[in-house]
């Protein structure tokens, strides 16, 4: 039997135009591609050349500190164009997809029989590790390590959150594969999934540790699931997985093919139907945006709106994310009277309570734009961050030993347990207007450098 964590501190944010549970298939996109960016330090190494015919699961590029990690084509095609910005940076490999896909073969195995090297060799050649991310500094994990367990968040408690339920649907059997394959890959700490109390998606799943957690996101972080359930102290490595990556992982092993499918949740109030989307990953942001055009009083973000990035014409949805967000931009003035800081705010949601809309039910959604309504200020003491921030750690200290470089203050203050999203609630109730996630990842960039 799981047990049951209650995390108290935290907020859901109530937007409209949350995704229906039903999914349809999105237009086949013309052009695909990997953007090394989504694999946060890695320098990219091209295999591949503009002109190469390539099937689903060919080389694309390697990484170069770790060449045994391969980044895959998730389509066959051609490979369009290798777009590169300054200093001549990989910003993206496009391939130009043909009509149906056609698959390189690699070797299956079981994975409750076969070796932990067997199994990591086949990860390794079947581009799936680059989907493994460690703890403490949230990047991409290392093959060389034994992790001392991996742990699997099964929900997500983001706003407009993709419903697991409707992700997994007919796909447990492979997921239940790559568990029993994340089994043999997992050091004495074993396999944790996190779970919401009641959720019936995983039952039957064999393998893992099941632990339920009740209360407002980030409940859904698996930061936050490892630090209520076994911390990350300094000298140790934890893995993490998200659940469709551990579908393909399944699919891999058992059936040979590279298949990077996903059951993307698209909503937000200016999408035109917010619904669930079934795509190939690397796909063109716009053939999820239900028809809509792209516009300059519309910001499209690819993955959850309080950590995605904003997607131009053109873009790409990010190889790691399983959302995508319409919001109105946020440009408009508004009166102060009517819509401003002295308005009734009956519209206006608020984590402080500044307006009366936390009387209403909770069935209360909200059309939230992406105006930040003030300018940066200076960095005082609220009490802000630590209403929805729920670790055992002094956010306020700890974002201000990252800004001055204080590396030992870094690790007397929990630096190793957390990761930018982890911060996303307290930059959205951040009164100064400070960019916590940017901050944090430049903390945890400086320690990893420190340690080699």
């Amino acid at each position: 039997m799981s047990r049951t964590i209650r995390i108290r501190k935290g907020a859901d944010i109530r937007l409209q135009g949350r995704p229906a549970a039903q999914v349809v298939d999105a237009q086949r996109s013309a052009v695909y591609a990997i953007q090394p960016s989504d694999f946060h330090g890695v320098i990219p190494k091209m295999e591949a050349r503009p002109g190469d015919r390539l099937q689903a699961g060919d080389v694309l590029f390697r990484d170069k500190e770790k060449p045994e990690v391969v980044y895959l084509s998730p389509v066959s095609g051609v490979l369009k164009e290798v777009v590169r910005g300054a200093k001549r940076r990989i910003l993206a490999v496009e391939v130009e997809a043909d009509a149906t896909d056609t698959f390189r073969s690699f070797p299956t195995l079981d994975p409750q029989r076969a070796s932990r090297e067997e199994i990591l060799a086949a990860v390794l050649q079947g581009g799936l590790f680059p989907f493994f991310e460690q703890r403490p500094f949230a990047v991409p994990a290392n093959p060389a390590d034994r992790p001392r367990a991996i742990y699997i968040s099964g929900f997500s408690s983001a706003p407009l959150a993709p419903d697991m339920g409707t992700v997994l649907a007919g796909r447990m059997e492979d997921f239940q594969a790559g568990v029993w394959a994340l089994g043999k890959l997992a050091g004495e700490g074993g396999v944790h999934l996190g779970v919401r109390p009641g959720d019936s998606v995983y039952a039957g799943v064999k393998g893992v540790e099941v632990t339920a957690f009740e209360g407002p996101h980030p409940a859904g972080n698996v930061g936050v699931q490892i630090h209520w359930t076994h911390p990350v102290n300094k000298g140790e490595v934890v893995w993490t997985m998200h659940p469709e990556d551990i579908v393909a992982l399944g699919h891999l092993l058992t059936h040979g093919h590279y298949r990077m499918d996903r059951v993307v949740a698209a909503g937000g109030s200016e999408h035109p139907s917010p619904q669930h989307y079934r795509v190939r990953m690397g796909s063109r942001a716009d053939v999820l945006m239900g028809g809509a055009a792209y516009s300059d009083r519309v910001r499209v973000v690819s993955g959850d709106v309080l950590s995605g990035t904003q997607v131009q014409a053109g873009g790409y949805l990010g190889a790691k994310h399983h959302q995508l967000a319409m919001l109105p931009e946020g440009r408009d003035p508004k009166f102060l009277l009517t819509e401003g800081w002295l308005s009734p705010g009956l519209n206006k949601f608020s984590l402080s309570r500044a307006f009366p809309t936390w009387l209403l039910p909770k069935s209360k959604e909200f059309a939230l734009d992406t105006n930040n309504n003030g300018e940066h200020r200076a960095f005082v003491v609220s009490g802000q961050y630590e209403a929805v921030f729920p670790f055992d750690i002094l956010p306020v200290h700890l974002v201000k030993s990252i800004l001055a470089n204080d590396i030992d203050g870094m690790e007397r203050l929990g630096i190793y347990e957390v990761a930018p999203e982890d911060f996303a609630l307290c930059e959205f109730s951040c009164t100064s207007k400070m960019e916590l996630q940017h901050i944090v990842r430049e903390g945890l960039d400086l320690l990893q450098n420190e340690l080699g």
